[in-house]
């Protein structure tokens, strides 16, 4: 059995798959105004396929990679509404309307990938179609309530008859695809139980860990990394430097940074806002080791701070499971407040230096070029599956 649950038969039959003519393939992703993990994904996939044609809802040109752009890209209506751009989250109750108008008639596969609404397209019968999902929409299932506290007046009353009809909707799509995969276990839990999907293939995220340099010297900085929002929870690494005294180093924007910038006045924490990724990569090759107090569906940063040869301290929940490994490539701690932080530091401190190039090692497994194969291995098991196990 190869990694991520694929048989050795599904990678013999993609690799005869490799000699058949090319398919015409359609990637359909949620919205593309900025670059985040789904749109690294995105970009892997365009290595893999790299005549596929884009859908989406909403699309920045600006916003995203060279890559990305020298693609054909479509839009649903969605992106001719007002202001689309901003306030597209807003348009999220017009989305399955959008989604469904989309022709994709010609295609041979169609890929969805899914965080919000892309899986809900309405494939030819010809076609196969497959869904990587980054997590099931959160703000209509496990952050529904969280979401609700803290949105306006408007979106409060709105909230429970549109997120009712989309979770209805979103189940009901979920039946329309041949294969779903899922970025982490965390993940593949969430889809059985909001979707009732028991099929679930768990293939874990990919990096371009050539990008990251694991032989710098480390220094002695922890390293918050990411965008600044309450559920990655930057006032709690923020919390626990300053209980022990210890040096960090915060980059990401995002509506805390007031906040965290007030926190860090008067003690050794830079807060740098946002970055440019050579910036990034010079921090995460240096930095003592990365601190990860959020929970994330998969969280690339984390095996980028690996691929760095920094070790991690992380909260035991979501992706850090599938990416860490507990006193090898760093400390995965119980619990999420600054008080656990503080032990799991502590912990950590008292572990000794962890090795750079077993980090680097551990990061390599998760590498673009070794998740474009399991991914079509993936592919090649779901068309053997709709064949009736024919090739």
């Amino acid at each position: 059995m190869a990694a991520g649950g694929i048989s050795d038969d599904a990678i013999g039959f993609w690799l005869r798959c490799r000699e058949l003519p090319e398919m015409k393939v359609a990637i359909v992703h949620y919205w593309l105004t900025g670059m985040r993990g789904g749109e690294r994904f995105l970009e892997a996939l365009l290595d893999l396929y790299p005549e596929a044609d884009i859908f989406t809802h909403v699309y920045v040109p600006e916003a995203v990679s060279a890559k990305i752009r020298a693609h054909t890209v479509h839009t649903t209506f969605i992106n001719r509404l007002p202001r689309a751009a901003r306030w597209y989250r807003f348009y999220l109750p017009l989305m399955p309307l959008a989604l469904e108008g989309l022709d994709l008639t010609g295609y041979d596969l169609i890929i969805s990938s899914e965080s919000g609404p892309a899986k809900g397209v309405l494939a030819p019968a010809s076609a196969l179609h497959v869904c990587y999902c980054h997590s099931p929409m959160r703000y209509v299932w496990d952050f529904y309530h969280r979401y609700r506290r803290e949105a306006g007046w408007f979106s409060r009353l709105a909230m429970p008859l549109c997120c009712h009809y989309l979770r209805l909707w979103d189940v009901t799509s979920a039946a329309r695809v041949d294969a779903i995969s899922a970025n982490s276990t965390a993940v593949a839990g969430r889809i059985r139980r909001a979707w009732g999907r028991a099929d679930v293939t768990v293939l874990l995220g990919p990096i371009r860990s050539a990008d990251f340099d694991p032989t710098r010297p480390r220094g002695d900085r922890y390293l918050f990394l990411g965008e600044l929002i309450a559920y990655k929870q930057p006032e709690t690494a923020v919390e626990a430097c300053l209980a022990l005294g210890r040096p960090l180093t915060i980059i990401g924007g995002g509506p805390l940074l007031g906040r965290i910038r007030r926190l860090a006045r008067g003690h050794d924490v830079e807060v740098l806002g946002r970055q440019p990724y050579a910036a990034v990569r010079e921090r995460l090759a240096t930095c003592r080791a990365l601190l990860f107090p959020g929970e994330e569906d998969f969280g690339l940063v984390p095996v980028e701070a690996m691929a760095s040869g920094a070790p991690v301290i992380a909260s035991a929940r979501g992706g850090a499971l599938d990416t860490v490994v507990d006193g090898e490539t760093g400390v995965l701690y119980p619990g999420e407040t600054s008080e656990d932080l503080v032990r799991a530091i502590q912990r950590f401190e008292g572990l000794g230096p962890f090795d750079p190039a077993r980090c680097a090692r551990r990061a390599a497994f998760f590498d673009v070029a070794a998740f474009c194969e399991r991914f079509s291995a993936f592919v090649a098991a779901a068309r053997a599956a709709r064949n009736g196990g024919r090739d």
